[in-house]
């Protein structure tokens, strides 16, 4: 018997991508980096602000585990 997986195509219509206008530069004073069409932010990878993602579990109680 054989081990192989297959995937099927994707079916029915795919939604196009959102787009935003054209031009824009990062708004950090000393960039004229200009951002894609597809980037949603004002600011450039390089100087975007750092995000954390959000941190799952709990904190436990000094003393416990």
């Amino acid at each position: 018997m054989s081990e192989t997986l297959k995937g099927k195509a994707i079916k029915g219509i795919t939604r196009a991508s959102r787009r935003y206008s054209e031009g824009r530069v990062c708004a950090h004073p000393e960039c004229d980096t200009k951002l894609s069409i597809y980037n949603k932010r004002e600011y450039c990878h390089l100087h975007a602000p750092v995000k954390f993602p959000r941190v799952r579990g709990r904190i436990l109680p000094e003393g416990s585990g």
